[in-house]
């Protein structure tokens, strides 16, 4: 019963009823990449491969997020938002290589207030709250820096900053655990497109995807501290 219910003892939010609202929003999520930020074409995208990705990582999100954070309201509302944005962007990453900066930018300013106001779930200290800081400026520069020689494209900006607010709401270390994840499923991915023939060695395919997912299991499914 607890794993069914577990907003309050009232109980009328269970993971159930999330896994529902987040294949929902998947489901919105990709329709609205489908059409948003306009393609240069003018075209919309038919339901195709990536929908039904979108459909299941937002249900599986919204549920693991009411599962983790369902008995803390405020939490729960925070942690929420934030999963409900990183759904977003993983459909427009899919569908236009492309993390919008109405999305990401106003995750950073999130991040920040909340974590500064001593409202993360993640963070619980000041010597944390320094150590995000640190990661939320230190890690996308390092990554930015270490792209420079192979040419412009080799990361996203979107990657960068998405980067920034994960840093400065989840922590280092939840930032750390993400971004290996992201690299490693990305890695794996690729190796067997290019083994299956589906993709070649100068394809490109977007991090963005990955990194989110990475950021999801960190935030949603590593015991936190």
């Amino acid at each position: 019963m607890t794993i069914i219910t577990t907003w309050t003892e009232g109980g009328w939010l269970s993971p159930l009823l999330a896994a529902a609202l987040g294949l929902g929003w998947g489901f919105a999520a990709d329709r609205l990449a489908a059409r948003w930020p306009a393609h240069e074409d003018g075209s919309t995208r038919r339901i195709d491969w990536r929908t039904p990705l979108v459909v299941i990582l937002g249900g599986l999100a919204f549920a693991a997020t009411v599962a983790r954070f369902g008995g803390e309201p405020r939490t729960l509302l925070i942690v929420g938002v934030y999963v409900s944005a990183l759904v977003v962007l993983f459909a427009t990453d899919l569908d236009q290589r492309l993390l919008p900066d109405v999305i990401t930018l106003p995750l950073i300013v999130l991040a920040a207030i909340v974590t500064f106001a001593g409202a993360s779930p993640f963070i619980h200290t000041n010597d944390e709250v320094l150590w995000a800081v640190a990661a939320a400026v230190v890690v996308p520069l390092a990554l930015f820096l270490l792209a420079i020689p192979f040419g412009a494209g080799a990361i996203g900006q979107g990657d960068l900053k998405l980067l920034v607010s994960v840093g400065l709401l989840t922590g280092a270390l939840n930032l750390f655990y993400g971004l290996v994840a992201g690299a490693l499923l990305a890695g794996i991915t690729v190796a067997i497109l290019v083994f299956t023939r589906q993709i070649s060695m100068k394809s490109y395919v977007p991090y963005g995807p990955f990194l989110i997912v990475g950021i999801l299991w960190a935030i949603l499914a590593l015991p936190q501290t």
